[in-house]
């Protein structure tokens, strides 16, 4: 077989083992990724659960990374303290050592087993899971495959004298043996894979022991770099740095040792997997005690950045979310949040406007929903962004939950905007304020208002289906406090026949239009309530009564 074909028969294997690599853990995190990140949010108790945790998630995810780009989220979300997200890390370090010792062994009877169980568990598509189990599985076939493919291959490639001349350079040069093995482990964003390469590589009896020291050895600092790198801030990038300096100076310490080491009774293809499990548990050893100074100085190297000074502008909308799909409904709701504080701050200022009459507060009001309306069409655009390759359906279901949420608050906020704030104006042309008995009654509404904020808030982050009820039924109270405050209006008018018929008009129309921004409030309940099967409210209630909820 000439060196070309030989060449291109290598790369297809390394692919291939990649894209198995790919498969499981892309198709675990979009089955049961929601699952997994919420149990490793509410099981962090101490950096000893910490570490299992990484453990056992890695090793159903066979990737380290993807754990890594989890723990981080939580970090920068505020949701998970540093000390704990860097024993996850070593856990998940462990954790992908034990996939590897499972992959290293010769289980090449069972890819046409994992193949067939895979592909039929996919079939079975009535349940989003059954088909991420059977991609799991299938990824895992080919990567048996994969592994199959690069022992043959490199069983060839053994006699080039190409090969040869680049396994000698390497021989003897533990340097530039490292940084080779960092460089590739960086570029196949898969610490498992090339671990596997190695092994392949041993087994031909192409390196030496010291040589494998050295290679494993940069396996594991390159494994450390794509979280560093696509980090998307700087809160963000603490823990992948941690994860690296841990790695980093195990290694040299480690390194020195490498010609001790490669004296052991161990075969080469063994050595390797040793060493790297061996080394995994020594850091986890040695830093499961160091990680509350480390998380310190990390804090310390890294602060908080300063806030752009334009609430307008997405802060937790990263690259990372659009492929990991839990991650990136989190960002999402984050920033759902942030449209919650803007909108109560607009609330705030159009009360202050119906006390003062002050055009300042009418200027507010325009500019907080110019920032609330720019920041609605970012999280829009992310969410059509997310999950490129298929999401499941729960996780299908929080995305419209909070496409739901943010439409519903950005035409509230509209109503507080473009009508509300014209109202209060109107009035403030005439030279008239709104009269003690209007304030009076407009209170109660404002009230109301901002409760049923609270409960939709509790409604979109908890999924509580007893608060969705109660805020349902809040529809009623505000139509009963609008009907008896238009009613004492109408009275008044007419015991006081100098009162002006615009005014009296401007004052129904501010009472009609707080009910309409409470119905948008209200609509936020419905997803929960849908999702759960338990809707026992007329659809065409919200329509009959806000016509501009269709818009």
């Amino acid at each position: 077989m000439s060196g070309t074909t030989l060449l291109i028969n290598l790369a297809g294997a390394i692919a291939l083992l990649l894209w198995g690599t790919h498969m499981i853990s892309s198709a675990l995190l979009r089955g049961f990724g929601t699952p997994l990140r919420q149990w490793l949010g509410h099981n962090l108790n101490n950096r000893w659960l910490a570490l299992l945790s990484g453990i056992g998630i890695t090793g159903i995810l066979q990737s380290s990374t993807a754990v890594s780009l989890m723990a981080t989220s939580f970090t920068a979300a505020g949701t998970l303290d540093l000390a704990p997200a860097l024993a996850v890390m070593l856990g998940a370090n462990i954790g992908s050592t034990l996939v590897v010792q499972l992959l290293s062994a010769d289980i090449s009877i069972l890819t046409p087993i994992v193949l067939l169980t895979g592909l039929m568990v996919f079939r079975l598509r009535d349940d989003s899971r059954f088909e991420s189990v059977g991609c799991a599985l299938i990824g895992l076939g080919l990567m048996l495959l994969a592994l199959h493919m690069l022992g043959s291959t490199l069983a060839e490639v053994e006699g080039t004298p190409v090969f040869q001349l680049i396994m000698q350079s390497l021989d003897g040069d533990l340097l530039i043996a490292l940084l080779v093995a960092m460089i590739l482990t960086w570029l196949c964003h898969s610490s498992v894979a090339v671990v596997l390469l190695i092994v392949s590589l041993a087994a031909t009896g192409m390196l030496s022991a010291t040589t494998i020291v050295a290679l494993v050895l940069g396996v594991n600092i390159g494994g450390a770099l794509p979280s560093v790198i696509s980090a998307g801030s700087s809160v963000a990038r603490r823990l992948p740095l941690g994860n690296l300096l841990m790695r980093a100076m195990g290694a040299l310490v480690v390194l020195p040792f490498a010609a001790l080491l490669a004296e052991t009774k161990l075969d080469p293809s063994t050595l390797a997997v040793v060493l790297h499990t061996g080394f995994n548990l020594l850091l986890a050893l040695v830093f499961i005690g160091l990680t509350e100074p480390l998380a310190g100085l990390l804090m310390r190297l890294l602060p908080e950045p300063v806030r752009d000074v334009d609430p307008g502008m997405p802060q937790y909308l990263d690259e990372t979310g659009l492929e990991v799909v839990n991650i990136g409904l989190s960002n999402a709701a984050r920033e759902a949040l942030r449209i919650t504080d803007m909108f109560s701050a607009m609330l705030e200022r159009m009360l202050q406007l119906l006390h003062t009459s002050a055009p300042d507060r009418a200027d507010d009001v325009r500019r907080i929903d110019q920032s609330l309306d720019q920041l609605s069409a970012a999280i829009r655009a992310y969410l059509a962004d997310i999950g490129q390759e298929g999401i499941s359906d729960s996780d299908a279901d929080r995305s419209q939950e909070i496409l739901t949420f943010v439409i519903n608050l950005e035409h509230a906020a509209d109503i507080l905007s473009s009508s509300l704030t014209q109202l209060a104006m109107r009035r403030l042309r005439r030279g008239e304020h709104f009269s003690v008995f209007e304030l009076r009654n407009i209170g109660p509404l404002h009230e109301a208002l901002l409760d049923s904020l609270n409960l939709a808030v509790t409604v979109f982050l908890r999924e509580d289906i007893p608060t969705a009820h109660r805020l349902i039924n809040r529809k009623e109270t505000v139509r009963r406090l609008e009907a008896e405050a238009s009613r004492e209006h109408f009275q008044k008018l007419k015991e006081d026949k100098s009162t002006w018929a615009e005014s009296g008009d401007i004052f129904q129309r501010v009472l009609r239009d707080y009910r309409r921004v409470h119905h948008h409030i209200a609509a936020l309940a419905y997803p929960l309530l849908e999702r759960a099967g338990e809707r026992a409210i007329e659809s065409s209630d919200l329509v009959k009564e806000t016509p501009s909820c269709a818009s």
